[in-house]
């Protein structure tokens, strides 16, 4: 058989021999097998698109950041100080063009203060913010925002987390709640499940789950020593 398989094939001379079509590139590219399943659907994606910037939103940010640097600049602080809490409430697109504007006029310490106000942000913008910074490569920034923005007390925290969850705003609720049990003690994190143990608890204990297993453990008995069944 070993013979038989190796033996040369004789095409006549009146036979036609198709000519196979070249592989393209992408045919040889592929990956094939189990373990690279998906891979081909993957590389059929198309890549993704940035949204375009709407020409208005980029005048305004930089007659802001014009304005801005003025106002530092002639000392008057209260008046810079007011033009970044109002920025800090623009729409959540617009947040990070700021943050480059801000950064490549010197402003940075204004960055900062512009971050530590959009952290009193309601909790759906809070974490449309967050998300932006993010998309826009500036994660610690995004970090961070959402950081400062669960310091709020916890009973508001659970409120909060209420109303995401009541809107049907399953991602906001888990990022809300990831950084919540990441910065607050397990026993900040208990007091927050007051305003509803029950839909709140099993939130809680997920996000905590997600950080590790010891942040888990820990939050399962503040929440007992709270008086919240687990």
């Amino acid at each position: 058989m070993a013979e038989e398989e190796g033996a040369p094939v004789v095409v006549p001379p009146d036979a036609t021999v198709p000519v196979l079509p070249e592989p393209s590139a992408a045919a040889r590219r592929t990956p094939r097998g189990a373990r690279f399943a998906g891979a081909a659907e993957a590389e059929a994606q198309p890549e993704p698109q940035a949204e375009p910037v709407d020409a208005d939103a980029r005048r305004e940010v930089a007659g802001t950041v014009g304005t801005l640097a003025r106002l530092r600049g002639e000392g008057r602080s209260g008046e810079a100080h007011a033009l970044l809490v109002e920025a800090a409430y623009w729409p959540a697109d617009r947040i990070p063009l700021l943050a480059a504007e801000m950064q490549r006029a010197g402003l940075g310490a204004d960055w900062a203060t512009l971050l530590w106000e959009a952290a009193s942000l309601p909790a759906d913008r809070l974490v449309a913010a967050a998300d932006a910074l993010a998309a826009a490569g500036r994660t610690a920034d995004a970090e961070q925002i959402l950081r400062q923005g669960v310091a709020r007390p916890a009973a508001e925290i659970g409120q909060a987390v209420l109303g995401l969850a009541g809107a049907g705003r399953g991602r906001e609720v888990r990022a809300l709640l990831d950084a919540y049990v990441r910065v607050r003690t397990p026993e900040e994190a208990a007091r927050s499940a007051g305003p509803d143990p029950q839909t709140l608890v099993p939130l809680l204990l997920e996000a905590a789950q997600g950080v590790s297993e010891e942040r888990h453990w820990d939050l399962v008995h503040a929440l007992r020593v709270a008086g919240f069944a687990t």
